[in-house]
């Protein structure tokens, strides 16, 4: 494992991992491996009545989901709110990837989000352990690809983002729980209220943002028509 990660002891914030250089190639590897692999196993229709196009690379796919991933890591740096033990309130960028989980479908969405999250990874990187690691970043952010499950409803992007946003906060929840719970004794709260309070109020206010900002009538069509040219083939 020190091939990939180096631990770092620090006195005052505690010892955690660091990832070498090996350790940011790899995942960088992975990450291209499950945005490629999604684009190949999607068989999501893409009108009503067309046959399933599976197994086949669809470079479009591709396309659209890097692009949205690439909009995702910049507006992730645009932060409103910067909250002083991680987390922050950015500028849409958990819509980004939430639309390709609309785009595509859950198959794609969750093996896109999941990619994002590796992509989060080696950007901005901290590891106190491998669960919290995967709990932070792997199966936090790859629940945003959750939007997919309403991909064919009536507001489905509003919907499947909900969705989206709530498997992230039951991650963070977790691990602030497990992993930060000690903090919480500073606020005179318990482990889980103090979890609950502090990732359900950067997540809410972002969330919110973003639902008042897709409702309106001009952005929801704008939307429409870029979910018909993600999807035409």
């Amino acid at each position: 494992m020190s091939f990939f990660v180096r631990e770092i002891i620090d006195e005052e914030a505690g010892n955690y991992f660091e990832l070498t250089g090996a350790g940011y190639g790899a995942l960088i590897a992975v990450m291209v491996i499950i945005l490629v692999a999604a684009c190949f196993l999607s068989g999501q229709k893409r009108r009503e009545g067309e046959e399933e196009k599976s197994g086949r690379f669809d470079t479009r796919q591709l396309v659209f989901s890097a692009m949205a991933m690439a909009l995702a890591m910049v507006t992730s740096t645009i932060k409103i709110i910067d909250m002083p033990m991680g987390g922050s309130v950015t500028l849409f960028s958990m819509l980004f990837i939430c639309l390709i989980g609309y785009w595509y479908g859950l198959r794609s969405g969750l093996m896109t989000a999941v990619a994002y999250g590796f992509l989060q990874l080696i950007t901005n990187p901290y590891i106190i352990s491998i669960p919290q690691m995967l709990t932070d970043y792997i199966f936090a952010f790859g629940a945003l690809g959750l939007s997919g499950i309403f991909c064919k409803s009536k507001y489905g992007l509003v919907k499947g983002y909900l969705v989206g946003v709530l498997g992230r906060f039951f991650f963070t929840f977790l691990s602030g729980m497990i992993f930060f719970g000690s903090y919480a004794s500073s606020y005179n709260m318990t482990a889980p209220v103090y979890s609950f309070v502090y990732n359900g109020a950067y997540l809410g206010m972002e969330a919110l943002i973003s639902v008042m900002l897709v409702l309106l009538p001009p952005v929801a069509k704008g939307l429409d028509k870029i979910k018909e040219m993600a999807q035409s083939s």
